[in-house]
C-alpha cells in the first residue's frame, strides 16, 4: 500500500542502470554507494531582500515569493535541480508527489 494520496501521479521515473565504477564492482561497493546520504530540498519560490530589508522583518511578516499557489515547487538533490512537484498533505504533513524529472538538457 502506498503511502501517497489517492489523488497521487507517479511519473515514469528512467532507468538508472547498474553502477558501473571498480568501487561497485568490489565486494559490497554498490550497497555501498547506495546507502550515501542526499539531501533533498522542496523549494517552494524565491525572493531577493537587501540586508537592511532583512534586519527589518517582524514576527509576523509576510515575505512574497516568485510563485503563485498552485505552481509547481523544484525538487534538488545536493543543491541540483532533479525535477518539479506539488504540494501534498500526508497524515497531517507535508509532502512532494513528483509530476516532473528535469533532464540535464532541460536547465
Amino acid at each position: 500500500m502506498s503511502s501517497l494520496p489517492e489523488k497521487a501521479v507517479s511519473p515514469d521515473l528512467p532507468d538508472l542502470g547498474d553502477i558501473d565504477t571498480p568501487a561497485a564492482n568490489g565486494a559490497g561497493g554498490k550497497r555501498r554507494i547506495e546507502n550515501v546520504p542526499v539531501k533533498i530540498s522542496a523549494v517552494l519560490g524565491k525572493t531577493k531582500f537587501d540586508i537592511a530589508a532583512l534586519r527589518d522583518l517582524d514576527g509576523g511578516a509576510v515575505i512574497e515569493l516568485d510563485r503563485k499557489v498552485g505552481d509547481p515547487i523544484d525538487l534538488y538533490v545536493n543543491d541540483r535541480l532533479i525535477g518539479r512537484g506539488e504540494l501534498v498533505m500526508i497524515d497531517g504533513a507535508l509532502g512532494v508527489t513528483l509530476t516532473e524529472l528535469v533532464k540535464d538538457h532541460d536547465l
